[in-house]
């Protein structure tokens, strides 16, 4: 049996409204990036503070503690384990511009 198909009327109806949905992913991940962007200035801040006091860049308590914290404040659609991935990768990356603080990307 074969499924009809959707009418042309409904496929541009559904077009405009994955148009729109896509359109409010965009905005939002331009906040996201600006969001990061700002962490990683604070994470920046740190390194220098760090660096004077001559302490490590890595700190597993506060890492764990982070990593805890997020987890526990997500209340999905992404599980607790992808959540700690996208903030290891945040946190990777954040270590990285401490300990090269005079290079900045582009």
């Amino acid at each position: 049996m074969l499924t009809p198909r959707p009418s042309r009327s409904s496929r541009t109806r559904s077009g405009t409204q994955l148009s729109a949905v896509r359109q409010q992913i965009d905005q939002i991940d331009v906040q996201v990036l600006r969001l990061l962007s700002r962490r990683a200035q604070l994470a920046l801040d740190i390194g220098r503070i760090k660096h004077r006091r001559k302490w490590p860049v890595f700190d597993a308590t506060r890492e764990a503690s982070v990593l805890r914290y997020v987890q526990d404040a997500n209340v999905g659609p992404l599980s607790a384990s992808a959540v700690r991935r996208v903030f290891q990768a945040i946190l990777r990356e954040c270590r990285r511009r401490e300990r090269s603080p005079r290079r900045h990307a582009r």
